[in-house]
């Protein structure tokens, strides 16, 4: 744990810093529906206004290059989507709107009482009201997990070191493209959900009741609820319960404790199964909201409408490619996260019994993505799936930061070194994210490195002042036109069913 004496407490609040600085982003929330946002946000939208799941409106009312392949010329949704239940194909997971609906039932009440005093904003799910607020709520639901994953990284480092980590990965990451910009879509959510259940799984480790185990599973239930492949999260009571189950077998404790304090109890091989069993069940029992959305939807519970498990890369995991590629690799278009991966090397050599259930969740999710064939997440910034371990990358580039530190002889020089470092890292990001919305870079595909760098000197300086200007204050206009230099996308194969 810290030491409080070699790492004096910062005479700020960081968690108040990190508050004011999400309120001065909050500029930067974008109230757009987009792309992948359209099946997500329909899945709040159509039961609260349509009570039903019933997406024609959603499709409908879509940006050009969703709507365009799946409505006609006269606006019709196509017969070809429609699944053997007569529903639209919507595969997106329902945890988003699980999370907005707080914020869109405040919403529709407000336009309700609006228009009862005259107003003619639309009670329609798509007004301003209502995009404003999925868009605050998404911003505000990544900013929890920032904090939540701050607080976590703070127990092994000073709260220097954390708060810088956290601010870093904060702004040099694939988050804020979704945090802000794209805020229809689930990563940022899903960064929350993720921090919300590692940091409670490490709060309850010690010595977890019954209760905490049912309230643990309640949180993982959520987390698969709003993204499927956080179930390779889990893997971190894999690595927890191995230890222990050992140690039930052998009759002995699982980690051996300070000669000055007492050892608890170990778990007994019953009781460890019965907890298991638990919360096995109650996972099983939260999933009630995707499994009722999938069987209304495509008639079974398990239908998942994403590619089918036997065409995925089984054979020929994509290991590179998924690290270093030029089409959303994630070292190479998000490098900050190669110093976190080898700060969580450094933590399991630290703390190898949360450490090392720690890698293993991190191992288990890069494997994972290696096998599905859509590594590369088509339109994506870096690659947009592996947002759900902000919280590990904060806690892994808070390690790397306090070891680094240990370089230099002076604290305030190991500081300022960082904190230069870390700049260069968001403002290269933060450039790069310029181009990649801009279309200076395509937003499908592999990408010209050479002329991205380029780019970072050359037109980024030049076009980002007049560009933030519109962003700001034209953002409807400017919105149309970056959909406007969007690639016509092919027609998709209609779902099999």
């Amino acid at each position: 744990m810290t030491d409080s004496l070699s790492h004096p407490a910062p005479s700020y609040s960081p968690g108040r810093l990190l508050l004011f600085l999400f309120l001065l982003s909050l500029p930067l929330i974008n109230p757009w529906i987009r792309g992948d946002g359209v099946g997500y946000y329909a899945l709040a939208r159509a039961p609260l206004i349509e009570h039903s799941l019933d997406f024609s409106h959603d499709y409908q009312y879509a940006n050009a290059r969703f709507r365009g392949a799946r409505v006609d010329e006269h606006g019709e949704v196509r017969p070809t989507f429609r699944t053997p239940t007569g529903h639209l194909d919507n595969h997106f997971t329902v945890g988003p709107a699980i999370l907005w609906t707080p914020f869109l039932l405040l919403a529709h009440l407000s336009v309700l009482i609006a228009r009862a005093f005259g107003s003619a904003v639309p009670a329609d799910g798509f007004s301003a009201p209502y995009r404003f607020a999925m868009a605050f709520a998404t911003g505000l639901y990544g900013f929890l997990g920032l904090l939540l994953s701050f607080r976590l990284a703070r127990k092994y480092v000073s709260e220097t070191w954390a708060l810088l980590a956290t601010i870093a990965i904060w702004w040099a990451s694939s988050l804020p493209v979704y945090m802000y910009f794209n805020p229809s879509w689930s990563h940022a959510h899903s960064a929350f959900v993720v921090a919300l259940f590692l940091w409670y799984w490490h709060e309850t480790r010690p010595a977890r009741t019954l209760s905490q185990w049912l309230l643990l599973a309640l949180i993982a239930g959520l987390t698969l609820n709003v993204y499927y492949a956080n179930a390779m999260l889990l893997a971190v009571l894999a690595g927890e319960a191995f230890p222990q189950y050992r140690a039930a077998f052998r009759r002995t404790p699982a980690v051996p404790a300070p000669a000055t304090t007492p050892a608890p109890a170990p778990p007994s091989l019953g009781a460890l199964v019965l907890r298991h069993f638990l919360f096995c069940a109650v996972v099983l029992a939260s999933l009630l909201p995707t499994f009722l959305t999938r069987t209304i939807i495509y008639g079974s519970p398990f239908a998942s409408g994403y590619i089918p498990l036997s065409h995925w890369l089984w054979r020929s995991p994509v290991f590179f490619q998924v690290l270093f590629s030029s089409n959303h690799g994630l070292f190479a278009w998000t490098p900050i996260i190669l110093l976190s991966f080898f700060g969580l090397l450094l933590f399991a050599r630290r703390h190898p019994a949360v450490g090392f259930p720690f890698l293993a969740a991190v191992l288990a999710f890069y494997l994972f993505i290696c096998c599905y064939p859509d590594w590369a997440g088509i339109s994506s910034f870096g690659n947009r799936f592996f947002i759900s371990l902000t919280p590990l990358f904060i806690l892994g580039l808070a390690v790397f930061l306090d070891a680094l530190s240990h370089l230099f002889p002076a604290r305030r020089t190991a500081l300022l070194l960082s904190s230069a470092l870390l700049a260069c890292f968001i403002l290269w990001n933060l450039a790069f994210m310029f181009q990649w919305g801009t279309h200076l870079v395509p937003a499908r595909g592999p990408i010209d490195f050479p002329q991205m760098a380029r780019n970072q000197f050359t037109v980024v300086p030049s076009a980002i002042s007049s560009q933030l200007r519109a962003y700001l204050f034209g953002r409807h206009d400017l919105m149309r036109q970056i959909e406007d230099r969007d690639q016509p996308q092919p027609k998709p194969s209609p779902p099999q069913y």
